[in-house]
């Protein structure tokens, strides 16, 4: 057991010295299923020192922090005779290997790191972050950062979700048309949160000529916003109040973006998006009501009735059905599209965003999607879809 009890010596070191940067778990032979590996790295999670411990399965990864006191035992319970029969510890300079063979002996073999890196006791990565200055004055007014510029506690969601949404569409926004000013429309705009952070990223951070304007129906916040905005001193950025069907743009609308908005105001914003022939169209749709009812409506008489028979399977049904058929609309006007994850579902199961910039209208993929509409219609017994008759598609379908 010398080689076994030397490696334990050589990970206590490892801690004491704070190098060790990574222990590795590999060769499972035990009972666990779908385990493979178990990675363990020196972390500091509320100024103490202890062993993060991350179980890799064939298809999820779990993380177990243990105190120093602790971590021992899990040690040896990972190696005993029908666990882990190769280890590897990397401390920079040196690296030990640790393999048992057959008759449950191990054996030690070293070499020489090649790097000798500081150790990061990050527990978590820290991720770059599109808004990095959050000593502005926006960000206080609405009761994201305290004065000294940083995140209160319980917005630290809200913070991760602004930053995750610039995230999501900066590569677009750096496509936008760089010889003009810039006209972005934020239809259902609410407190603001992202609007002014669209704001900030484009005309901060990018360095745009930007007109963003926020479109609200409640009166007290289109107030509480442009005062806001106002104080910031941010002069392009502007809310008017008003709902989303009878908002007119003043300047053609190079970016319009609507986020949960519910139902059919969802296709009221993407027709006026494709009215005006916007660069980008951005909408995270939320309900989906009208295509609810026209699939009640029908009965689902067709294969799927033993699954909708469930009101929660009906309702995700109409929301893929729904969202599908603006996508292929938006395909339909020459909108290359992308459907991705928005919010993380452990928020809010209404986190899909479709994402449509403009590119060039093929007759010939149209001829496609009008024929795919017309299938899906007569297949799930729809008469209409919202976004499909604003633009006048319904009667080409049927």
């Amino acid at each position: 057991m010398a080689a076994f009890d030397d490696f334990i010596i050589a990970i206590e070191e490892g801690i004491q010295q704070r190098d060790l940067q990574k222990l590795t778990f590999s060769n499972y032979r035990g009972s666990i299923p779908e385990l493979e590996n178990v990675y363990v790295k020196l972390v500091e999670i509320k100024r103490e020192l202890m062993l993060s411990f991350v179980y890799r399965y064939k298809t999820k990864d779990i993380t177990k922090n243990f105190a120093l006191s602790d971590y021992l035992a899990e040690f040896l319970r990972l190696t005993e005779f029908k666990g882990f029969r190769s280890l590897n510890l990397n401390r920079g300079k040196e690296i030990l290997f640790l393999q048992r063979n057959k008759k449950g002996d191990w054996h030690e073999r070293k070499e020489q790191g090649l790097i000798q890196n500081q150790v990061s006791l990050q527990h978590d990565h820290h991720k770059e972050r599109k808004l990095n200055d959050l000593s502005k004055k926006y960000l206080q007014s609405l009761n994201l950062t305290d004065a000294s510029g940083k995140v209160y506690k319980n917005a630290q969601d809200k913070w991760k979700q602004i930053n995750h949404y610039i995230e999501l569409l900066s590569t677009s926004l750096k496509e936008l048309p760089a010889e003009r000013k810039v006209q972005v429309v934020d239809m259902g705009s609410g407190k603001g949160y992202l609007t002014f952070a669209l704001y900030d990223y484009l005309r901060y951070t990018l360095n745009r000529d930007v007109q963003v304007t926020g479109v609200e129906y409640r009166k007290d916040l289109v107030e509480f916003c442009n005062q806001v905005a106002q104080e910031a001193s941010f002069d392009d950025l502007h809310f008017v109040e008003g709902s989303i069907v009878d908002y007119q743009a003043e300047e053609k609308m190079d970016v319009l973006i609507a986020l949960h908005a519910c139902d059919t105001a969802t296709d009221d914003a993407i027709f006026k998006g494709i009215q005006d022939e916007a660069a980008l169209i951005v909408v995270a749709p939320c309900c989906h009501k009208q295509v609810r009812r026209e699939l009640e409506k029908s009965k689902l008489s067709n294969d799927l009735d033993f699954m909708t028979q469930y009101g929660i399977f009906l309702e995700r049904h109409a929301e893929m059905l729904t969202d599908s058929i603006r996508a292929l609309i938006l395909n339909y006007y020459g909108y290359d599209t992308k459907v991705m994850q928005f919010i993380s579902d452990q928020h809010t199961p209404k986190n899909v965003m479709i994402v449509a910039q403009k590119k060039t209208i093929k007759p010939d993929a149209q001829d496609r999607v009008l024929k795919k509409l017309d299938s899906l219609k007569q297949y799930f017994g729809l008469e209409y879809q919202h976004l499909e008759r604003l633009c006048g598609l319904e009667k080409v379908t049927r």
